[in-house]
């Protein structure tokens, strides 16, 4: 099924798979849904997860732990697509993993998992010919990350390459919301990438870039299509513990995308 972005902004919800464990890892995801999040992001560990911040590093480590791997994650595809399946599923992922897994293997199993497109983060466009050929055949959507030190050239190319939507990161270096720049840059960063990424393609672009609060995530929805929560969502996991992830989740995304903090309101799927 396409993506769909239904409300604008979309909130695209981050969870690395398997942390603390899978069932953990399903309820969350569930939960994240009810409470208003479009699209789930379903992150696969690794080990050297170097584009990621602290928080997320420290949930692969977990998640590695617990044993997780890349067909895990697409079984909680499967479990996720059987109960939800309005919801956007996006397998979040290095390279590595899908390369031992097989190429082709992984975009037959994505697919018949219920699987809507990748995001791999470490593989450069100049490589990915292979990747996009074989996620095409299966009408999977190829998603890809854009920065503002990209030149024009090269976002038109990414916006070209790029079937879901394009993710628009407002910095170079690793994930979080750390305070390396005010929130105020980061946004204004954000602002002008999207602006620009909006001459090459008509599809939605989502912003990403530490986004922590309800003020934030309106201001970035007036520019964008999608805003992808990760890291608070990761750290809400880690704080509440297997018991009250779920619910800690549920509330974080219900209080960013209505600013009402409190328990969501489940729709009865």
């Amino acid at each position: 099924m396409p993506l769909q972005f239904q409300s604008r902004p979309t909130l695209i919800a981050y969870i690395t798979c398997g942390d603390p464990d899978l069932a953990t890892t399903n309820k969350v995801v569930l939960a994240a849904i009810d409470a208003g999040a479009g699209i789930v992001e379903l992150g696969v560990p690794f080990s050297d997860p170097v584009a990621d911040g602290p928080v997320i590093q420290r949930a692969s480590e977990r998640a590695l732990r617990a044993g997780t791997t890349l067909r895990d994650v697409l079984a909680i595809a499967s479990e996720v697509r059987k109960q939800r399946p309005q919801a956007g599923l996006i397998v979040f992922s290095y390279f590595n993993p899908i390369f031992r897994y097989g190429l082709e293997k992984f975009c037959d199993d994505a697919q018949q998992n219920g699987v809507d497109g990748a995001l791999i983060t470490d593989l450069a466009l100049e490589e990915s010919a292979d990747y996009q050929a074989a996620m095409r055949r299966r009408q999977l959507a190829t998603i890809f990350l854009a920065a503002p030190t990209s030149t024009d050239e090269r976002l038109r190319r990414i916006a070209h390459a790029s079937t879901g939507f394009v993710y628009a990161v407002s910095r170079t270096g690793i994930t979080g919301a750390g305070q390396q720049f005010s929130p105020e840059v980061k946004m204004e960063e954000a602002q002008t990438l999207v602006r620009r990424l909006r001459r090459h393609t008509k599809l939605p672009v989502a912003v990403g870039f530490g986004i922590t609060t309800p003020e934030q995530f309106a201001a970035a929805g007036e520019f964008s299509d999608g805003v992808v929560v990760g890291s608070a969502i990761v750290k809400a996991i880690e704080s509440a513990g297997p018991a009250g992830a779920a619910r800690a989740v549920s509330e974080l995304v219900r209080e960013l995308t209505t600013g009402v903090p409190g328990r969501a309101v489940t729709h009865g799927r």
